[in-house]
């Protein structure tokens, strides 16, 4: 196959390596791929790429391999040719400094293999937190007809008779341990049993969020988001998207088509409705991005207010993914919403999402899915914050915070850097107690650099052997959407660029108010003037002379922009979304 109806190049002659002979060119391409014992048959077939994101440092990506072979059986099936080819993959464990610093890497290697490699469509593997954005940044920019799936969600462990759930339990966990609750044999012990089998964390962490996310953004064929990792369900939904991968290439269906801005909006407000990951926010903002699309986050926090959560899910409520998907995965979630969303947005599929859910199996009897009139939270998962300490804004997760909380005021126990926390907060002579709001600068996108999920600052442990178990911390840092909390992230401009932040010092009282979406430094404005003239330079990395990390710092932009690099987001601008 070589050129369709528009007479653009197709199949083996699309992007040829440059020779100066066209001719030439193709049929190098041609001798060499036969090395690989392809016939002339098949060469003449639309070309499938997949992404192949297998790592062994990768837990949630186990099952890849087996993935890939589905998927080239449903495009094999299709009448296509399957190419697998492999792109960057992360861990949230095993990325450091940390995975967001690694996202946009993953972002520019998969744009760059998508448009350097000829393929008429591609087929994206993700499922560990970062890697489904990096896809979609990457997708969008390379305009490639593209259709995602996942690795899914992990089944849950058991601990004495206790359900568990990686990692809204490894943080439960490990916070009585340091409480000295339960000792080191038993945490040990319970190391083993928090990921029992591959797959992605099984609660509403920022993998499942942003599967969920993506599917209601209309990037992955109906059902999808919630499969678990080990099920076979899984895999005839890989070979399905192999099957439709072809189809879309023939009807050039590219992403700008699927991820317009009504599509963000159905996104946005899933990510409401399911109490999803802070870190969801700051991914779309970098996908729509890619696309021209600035975040608003008036309108997103406006979204917020009319959505309730809907999903009883750790950490904003009690079940598991693999408990969603019995209950139907996304869709139930979708016909509550119904009269909510954009249902005339195209999909993958080819259908709208209006037709996808009128062609879904009937509703069944279940408990995950709360109705639209009874939900666990009302108002929104996550609210913004403004004020004179987050003048660009900043994001709490109020479904996972502890009520009591969300209106307080106290005075700041300041860590100046993430060594510094990690030196002092146990320090027996910390001044703090349980008023105390803890602050953490120089977490942010420049300044960690690589903006760590660290937001989610551990309890003293003075405090927390005498039984506290929350208290408000606020930082320029993210959160694992796993955690729980009342907990302010994504404070922007960060304290590394001269925010606000920066200013603060031990003592100052910190107001937060979280129903009427305010974040106040209590600190007269002649003070914080002065404080300003005296501020120190920004902070220095080691070896941020050369290198990805010179490119990072130079080029990554603040939590609103999605902390992509700047120069990869088009310069013609359009609406705002949601």
């Amino acid at each position: 196959m070589t050129t369709d109806q528009d007479d653009s190049p197709r199949g083996m002659a699309a992007g040829l390596t440059h020779y100066g002979d066209s001719g030439f060119s193709l049929f190098l391409r041609r001798a060499f791929i036969k090395a690989m014992g392809y016939s002339d048959d098949a060469l003449s077939r639309p070309i499938v790429g997949i992404t192949d994101t297998f790592s062994g440092y990768n837990a949630c990506h186990r099952t890849v391999p087996e993935m890939i072979d589905a998927i080239e059986r449903g495009v094999l099936l299709a009448g296509g040719l399957p190419v697998r080819f492999p792109v960057t993959s992360m861990h949230e464990s095993f990325s450091n400094p940390t995975s967001m610093y690694l996202r946009n890497l993953m972002a520019m290697d998969t744009e760059e293999m998508i448009r350097a490699q000829p393929m008429d469509s591609v087929v994206l593997i993700g499922g560990c937190d970062k890697t489904v954005p990096a896809l979609l940044m990457g997708a969008a920019s390379a305009g490639v007809p593209a259709i995602l799936t996942v690795t899914g969600p992990m089944m849950t462990g058991d601990h004495r008779g206790e359900r568990l759930g990686a990692c809204t339990d490894c943080r439960r966990f490990w916070a009585r341990f340091r409480a000295g609750e339960i000792d080191a044999a038993e945490i040990d012990e319970i190391s083993g049993k928090l990921a029992p089998t591959a797959g992605t964390c099984m609660v509403m962490g920022t993998a499942s969020t942003m599967a969920l996310t993506a599917e209601a953004l209309g990037m992955m064929l109906p059902g999808g988001a919630a499969i678990p990792a080990v099920h076979a369900d899984r895999l005839r939904h890989c070979e399905a998207s192999g099957a439709r991968a072809v189809a879309m290439a023939a009807e050039r269906l590219t992403p700008d088509r699927i991820m317009t801005p009504p599509a963000f909006r159905n996104a946005f407000r899933i990510l409401h409705a399911v109490g999803g990951s802070t870190n969801a926010l700051v991914h779309l903002a970098a996908v729509a991005g890619r696309l021209g699309y600035p975040l608003d986050l008036e309108a997103f926090d406006k979204l917020g207010q009319e959505t309730p959560v809907l999903v009883d899910l750790k950490p904003s409520g009690q079940h598991y993914m693999e408990d969603l998907h019995k209950a139907g995965g996304l869709t139930p979630i979708l016909r509550e919403l119904r009269h909510q969303l954009e249902l005339d947005c195209l999909t993958v599929s080819g259908r709208s999402l209006g037709e996808e859910l009128d062609a879904a199996p009937a509703a069944w009897p279940q408990e995950v899915v709360r109705a639209f009139d009874n939900p666990i939270h009302s108002g929104g998962a996550l609210r913004l914050l403004r004020g004179n300490l987050a003048p660009d804004g900043a994001v709490i997760k109020q479904s996972a915070a502890s009520p009591m909380l969300l209106q307080h005021e106290g005075p700041a126990v300041v860590f100046k850097n993430l060594q510094d926390l990690a030196e002092r907060i146990d320090d027996p002579e910390l001044p703090v107690t349980a008023d105390s709001v803890l602050v953490l600068k120089n977490a942010g996108p420049k300044g960690a650099p690589g903006m760590p999920e660290a937001g989610y600052l551990p309890i003293p442990k003075k405090l927390a052997r005498q039984g506290v178990k929350d208290m408000v911390r606020l930082s320029d840092a993210r959160m694992s959407g796993t955690a729980f909390g009342t907990i302010v992230l994504h404070i922007a401009p960060e304290a590394a660029e001269g925010g606000p932040l920066a200013l603060v010092q031990d003592g100052d009282r910190i107001r937060l108010d979280a129903a009427a979406g305010r974040l106040q430094l209590v600190v007269e404005e002649k003070e914080l003037a002065s404080r300003q003239k005296t501020l120190s330079p920004s902070v220095s990395h080691a070896g941020s002379d050369r290198g990805f990390k010179y490119l990072y710092l130079k080029e990554v932009t603040q939590a609103p922009e999605g902390c992509d690099f700047s120069f990869l987001r088009p310069t013609q601008i359009g609406p705002p979304v949601p």
